[in-house]
């Protein structure tokens, strides 16, 4: 699926130039928002952290 996401992405900009500035802004937006960009990275590992079982008592 993120294979499409990108190869769409990719195509987008190489249609429009101006997407390329667009992406660019939308880039540093997101890297200059800590709580936005903390929430994604967190997203994206979520999967792939090891699942802690309960304490027993």
């Amino acid at each position: 699926m993120r294979w499409v996401i990108l190869g769409a992405l990719l195509g987008l900009l190489l249609a429009v130039p101006q997407a390329l500035d667009l992406t660019g802004t939308v880039a540093a937006w997101i890297v200059g928002r800590p709580a936005l960009l903390a929430f994604a990275l967190g997203a994206v590992a979520r999967p792939h952290l090891p699942v802690i079982g309960r304490r027993t008592r």
